[in-house]
């Protein structure tokens, strides 16, 4: 094991490991020669962005007029000893500057007419530096090389400074109220202690609410490649339905995520296969399961594009393309759910429009089939003491729409009256997902329903025409889904 004094001077702690070979001085020399220049590395920023993403800044400077603003990317997070989990910048600085690397600082200075922006980006160790032969962590040689300050700037529309500059810069205004996006990245947090992040964090959220037309193409895209990556699992299906051995539910899972990493950054969220009983758990994250004949596949996916924006879609399928009586009277319930809720989506309305007409819907097919004791005017009254009001809960378990945008659940931080309580802005774009959910141990559910898990998720556009869904290029209709599957299964895996 290396003493902590056979690291090398050039290597910061965090490039090192306490198993690093010691490095004599010759072979120090040696690594700082004969060298050409690293490969040059093109900045992935999506070609467009800039000028959106100047105009969210400008947005945001007309909220914090005089005061200082700075968000930062955030900073990788440990996953064990020196290994990070996967880096995600955080989503408002991504939004507001169209770039993704950990480590990263938006800076927006206060001038008369506004402020002035700068994005300050750590430089990693070239060619001819004992760190590019050292440095774990910003060696170009061991993790790749990064665009350069210069192209960044071109690309992205805005100033570049190096992050080693950032303190210095920041020195005059340590005594200042600034505006902080806090807790992303320790190290900045501590050059501004009258930071103040409440009123910056909300206000970011709220003005993310409203998608310009580049965002709603990303979040087209990001659809487009999660049908793809639907019809990838549905291909699959026939390896492992009816395979006890074989944990079916992680190998369709596994599946998809092949999809996001071809067409995207990731999945957006931990994906949900849940086959079987395991449907009606909300949030069925193991996906260890087999895949049993005759059983419906709950599939809860969305691939992330490289710019961040993710989709969020839900199906619900029968693994063997046969639906059987009890499993499509619930799906047909739940689908004609979705479309109340769907068609309540539209400018001015509230937010919760589409959350009434969807449990409406639910409340009345549950009351027909006798397992709802009163009738859905009542068990949907928005008098919480009216005796029977929101019985019909005790088998839908969630609300049916949150926003979606660069975060699955975004903007959480809007002020309730603006998000939850207010009403839909043309550029919004919610989820609408519906579903009903039949424990297996619950008795007050005939047998026939027991372990049935329906839920349908797309993602739907505010226009001030109405809805514009997303994702419709997923069938719903029940008989269509089961020609989709038959055509997919027909149809040769494609990159």
């Amino acid at each position: 094991m290396a003493d902590q004094a056979d690291v090398p001077v050039e290597t910061q702690p965090s490039e090192a490991s306490a198993h690093d070979v010691p490095l004599p001085q010759h072979l120090r020399e040696a690594i700082s020669r004969d060298w050409d220049p690293a490969p040059p590395m093109p900045h992935p920023a999506t070609t467009g962005v800039a000028p959106h993403a100047a105009r969210r800044r400008a947005a945001l400077s007309a909220l914090f007029p005089g005061r200082l603003i700075v968000v930062p990317a955030g900073v990788p997070k440990v996953r064990a000893n020196d290994t990070d989990y996967p880096f995600r910048a955080g989503s408002s600085f991504t939004w507001l500057t169209g770039e993704t690397v950990a480590e990263a600082v938006l800076v927006m200075t206060p001038t008369g007419s506004g402020h002035d922006s700068a994005l300050y980006i750590r430089e990693y160790a070239q060619a001819g530096e004992p760190a590019y032969f050292t440095g774990r962590v910003h060696g170009a040689l061991w993790v790749g090389n990064v665009p350069s300050l210069a192209d960044t700037g071109q690309v992205l529309g805005l100033r570049t400074r190096p992050l080693a500059e950032l303190a210095g810069d920041l020195a005059g205004y340590r005594d200042d109220s600034a505006a902080v996006l806090t807790g992303f990245d320790p190290s900045v947090d501590a050059l501004l202690p009258n930071r103040e992040d409440a009123a910056l964090a909300q206000a970011l959220d709220e003005l993310r609410l409203t998608k310009d037309e580049w965002e709603l193409g990303r979040l087209r895209f990001a659809c487009e490649a999660t049908a793809r990556g639907f019809a990838d699992v549905v291909r699959e299906l026939p390896r492992v339905v009816g395979r006890a051995d074989v944990r079916g539910e992680r190998w369709l899972e596994g599946t998809f995520w092949r999809r996001a990493r071809l067409e995207g950054n990731e999945v957006g969220y931990t994906a949900i296969v849940g086959s079987g009983s395991h449907a009606t758990t909300l949030h069925w994250w193991r996906n260890h399961g087999s895949i049993q004949p005759g059983s419906l596949l709950l599939t809860d996916m969305g691939v992330e594009t490289d710019e961040l924006y993710t989709a969020d879609v839900t199906r619900t399928m029968p693994v063997d393309g046969k639906w059987s009586p009890a499993q499509l009277k619930v799906y047909r319930a739940v689908l004609e759910a979705q479309a109340a809720g769907i068609a309540e989506v539209k400018a001015g309305a509230d937010f919760q429009a589409p959350h009434r007409a969807a449990m409406y819907v639910l409340a009345d097919h549950l009351h027909s089939w006798g397992l709802l004791p009163v009738p859905a005017d009542v068990s949907c009254s928005e008098d919480a003491e009216r005796p029977g009001a929101g019985l019909h809960r005790m088998y839908t378990l969630h609300g049916t729409s949150h926003m979606l945008g660069i975060d699955v659940h975004d903007c959480a931080l809007a002020r309730e009256e603006v998000y939850r309580e207010g009403t839909l802005g043309a550029g919004y774009v919610l989820t609408v997902e519906p579903g009903l959910y039949f424990q297996a141990n619950d008795r007050s559910v005939p047998g026939e329903l027991r372990g049935i898990g329906v839920r349908i998720e797309d993602d739907v556009a505010v226009t001030d025409a109405g809805a514009q869904n997303l994702s419709a290029m997923l069938p719903r209709d029940p008989d269509e889904v089961t020609a989709w599957m038959r055509e997919v299964q027909d149809t040769p895996a494609t990159p």
